[in-house]
């Protein structure tokens, strides 16, 4: 039998990294999804055109990188020593490594191109009859972006969603390297079965990756569910 102490100990990183990946989620939804629709629409000027493209391989970066190397330079640049952490120390801000903030920021970055791209392809398909019809009857872009664009692509955005948040429960290498491995701060579940199987505790360990994968089961079968939602004509 497992001891309370020990299950509080398991349940607490099963909250942060649930809390970890709605928060990302969340953040995603409100600042990916216009750059997605920028990203999509139609640039009239070629260096427009070629900086997007620019940045959609910036974006992607995450998906050829190793977790590792993210996590590497992203510990650089938020520590006090130098880059957004040195900004941050010289305006008596607290730097964001190794506190949940910087969990938040590392985990963005990284489950931002499997946000940014079901929502992209969405975006795309949006018929040029809608688009123009808009155009027509809406003047403002924010109002057509909010009234026309957002609907036309939510089944997108929703499959962004899950992936993002699936994609974040189960972040390791980015995680450790900026956040380490403070309980109830920054201590995720990968990290805690990690140190489970390190201390041979491998119930403990067993009983954590049972219910990621029991997670993970209905989160995939949600995916595949919106998934075939998305490719209805």
């Amino acid at each position: 039998m497992i001891d309370q102490s020990l299950m509080s100990d398991m349940l607490s990183p099963f909250w942060v990294s649930i809390k970890l990946a709605s928060v990302t989620t969340l953040c995603l939804l409100l600042f990916a999804t216009p750059v997605a629709y920028w990203l999509a629409k139609p640039s009239q000027k070629k260096a427009v055109g070629r900086f997007k493209i620019l940045l959609m391989g910036i974006i992607a970066m995450p998906l050829v990188l190793p977790p590792t190397v993210i996590g590497f330079y992203l510990l650089l640049l938020l520590s006090p020593s130098m880059g957004i952490g040195q900004w941050l120390i010289e305006h008596n801000i607290s730097p964001l490594i190794f506190t949940f903030e910087g969990l938040v920021v590392g985990s963005i970055i990284y489950s931002l191109p499997f946000y940014i791209q079901p929502v992209y392809a969405q975006f795309l398909r949006i018929p040029q009859s809608v688009t123009e019809v808009a155009h027509l009857l809406e003047p403002s872009r924010l109002r057509r972006f909010v009234k026309v664009a957002l609907p036309q692509a939510r089944v997108g955005i929703i499959l962004g969603g899950l992936i993002s948040f699936a994609h974040t429960i189960g972040e390791f290498g980015v995680v450790l390297m900026i956040g380490g491995s403070i309980s109830g701060e920054t201590k995720v579940v990968s990290i805690a079965i990690y140190e489970q199987v390190e201390a041979l505790n491998y119930e403990a360990a067993h009983m954590m990756s049972g219910i990621l994968i029991i997670m993970g089961v209905v989160m995939v079968a949600l995916i595949a569910s919106v998934s075939r939602m998305s490719q209805r004509p």
